[in-house]
Parts: structure tokens; C-alpha cells; sequence
């Protein structure tokens, strides 16, 4: 192992466990919609009224809402319907997901085109997620749609950190630092933005294959969504027996079903991952 990833591994270690790590902070559109979904005295008229200020979001929170995922026998013109459609919950998950997708964005062409990449994976494993809670688990599909979107959320610290401090170093060395040190750091960041425990452990356990939990959780979604869109690829997970992962066997699927096979959810699927992008 070079030199240079040693250093920026102990850099990194250090920044993070002397808290001088600039952690990424949540938008200001995502915190002020949290902020109405935890209040039990705010309606749908607050969570409108805040994201009415984001066009681009209000647009996309409408397109959802008219995908097949969820489209209703009329078309949703305006963010008022879409809002009562989709419901708080969903809606303000959903608007928090959309809204973390300017982080990933940098100046320099080589970060900018990882943090894309980065997104664009997330976006993906959210979709499937999505798909996956609604029909095999009683998980909140919401929630599976965020655990996707924020299970590679301790990688943009790391990109960051090489994109300040102007640090040249090839894209194998580059993978081998994020491999080791984004779970921790995912980890670390959602605690700091004060999401739910459940979703807090899915950047450490995402590609812990072997764990045990006493039931189906959102790391298992984010694990068996991420198998599931390297399968019948070069990547290394489809070098392991998918059918010793104890995550197929509490979601209840069977592990050598190909899901991109089953039409319904394969559309499914496809839609849901259009409307993240």
C-alpha cells in the first residue's frame, strides 16, 4: 500500500476522531422540512409552504407523484395535491433526499464526476430499496428511500478533503481510502444530522454480508439493493454465495432470483430510480 493512502488514512482517522473533520451539513430546505415533520402541531399547508420556495424541488416532488409508483386516477398539477397525495411523512423524506443532491457537486472535474457517480449509485440502491420495502418487508418505504440515498454519505467528506488539500492520488488508491473509512464516517455524519438510529448503522452495516440482526432492517434493504444492481456484473460481491447472506433469508427473498427478470418489478424498479434522478 502506498505511502500517500497511509497518510491521508491517518489524516482522515485523526480529523475525525479530534472532531476537525468539516462534516457536510443538511441543506436549509431539508432541515426546515424535518424541523414540520417533527412537529405534531404543523399540516400539510407548512410543509407546502417551504418547499413552494425551492422551485426545482416543487417540481420534482409533483413529478413523483404522477410516476407509476404512485400515480392516482388524475394527473397532481400542483405541489398542494401532491403534498396531500403522497403524505407528510413520505413527502418531507422525500423532499430531505432530494434536497442532499446539491452537495454532491464540486469544483474540480475528477471529485465533481466521483461525487456524481457517488449520487447516481445512491440513487439507484434507493430505488430499489424503495421497491423492495413496499413489497416483501412492513419497512416504511420512505425510510428505505433515504437509507439508499445516505448509505454512501461518508464519501463526501473524503472527496472533499482530497479536493481542498489539492491532493493527487490515483482513482485505485482513491477507492481503497473511501472503502475503508466511509461506512465510519456515514455513520458519524448521520448521527450529527439526528436521523433515526435505524437508519444511523446502515453506512457501518451495508456490506457487512454476514451480520445477524433479530429482524429485516434497513441496512439489509441497502445491502441486498446495492447485490442486486451489481448481479450478472464484473464486481466482486458476485464472487460470494449470495445464498449464505443471512439478509435474503429475513427480507425473504430467494437469492438467486434475478429481479431485473421480473417485469412488474423491474418497471417498478426502473421508475422508482427515474424519479431520484
Amino acid at each position: 500500500m502506498s505511502n500517500i493512502v497511509e497518510t491521508i488514512k491517518t489524516e482522515l482517522t485523526d480529523a475525525i476522531e479530534n472532531d476537525k473533520l468539516l462534516l457536510p451539513t443538511l441543506p436549509e430546505v431539508a432541515l426546515q422540512v424535518r424541523e414540520i415533520a417533527d412537529n405534531e402541531d404543523s399540516g400539510i399547508a407548512d410543509l407546502v409552504k417551504v418547499i413552494s420556495n425551492d422551485t426545482a424541488l416543487s417540481a420534482r416532488i409533483i413529478r413523483v407523484c404522477n410516476s407509476p409508483l404512485f400515480r392516482g386516477s388524475r394527473a397532481i398539477e400542483n405541489l398542494n395535491m401532491a403534498v396531500s397525495r403522497l403524505g407528510m411523512a413520505y413527502t418531507s423524506n422525500l423532499a430531505m433526499g432530494l434536497a442532499m443532491e446539491q452537495m454532491f457537486q464540486a469544483t474540480s472535474d475528477m471529485i465533481d464526476k466521483r461525487l456524481r457517480a457517488t449520487w447516481q449509485t445512491s440513487t439507484e440502491v434507493a430505488g430499489v430499496c424503495h421497491v423492495l420495502a413496499q413489497h416483501y418487508t412492513r419497512l416504511k418505504p420512505d425510510q428505505a428511500t433515504l437509507a439508499g440515498l445516505v448509505h454512501l454519505i461518508g464519501v463526501l467528506p473524503i472527496l472533499r478533503y482530497v479536493e481542498d488539500q489539492d491532493i493527487q492520488i490515483s482513482s485505485i488508491m482513491l477507492d481503497n481510502v473511501i472503502d475503508e473509512l466511509h461506512p465510519r464516517l456515514g455513520a458519524t455524519i448521520l448521527k450529527k444530522w439526528d436521523f433515526p438510529p435505524e437508519l444511523q448503522n446502515v453506512p457501518l452495516e451495508y456490506a457487512n454480508f454476514q451480520r445477524q440482526a433479530p429482524a429485516a432492517d434497513y441496512a439489509d434493504l441497502v445491502m441486498v439493493a446495492n447485490l442486486q444492481l451489481v448481479a450478472g456484473s464484473e464486481h466482486a460481491w458476485t464472487e460470494m454465495d449470495w445464498s449464505g447472506i443471512p439478509a435474503f433469508e429475513r427480507l425473504g427473498l430467494d437469492p438467486n432470483i434475478d429481479m431485473s427478470e421480473e417485469e412488474d418489478l423491474n418497471a417498478q424498479m426502473e421508475a422508482a430510480m427515474a424519479l431520484l434522478q
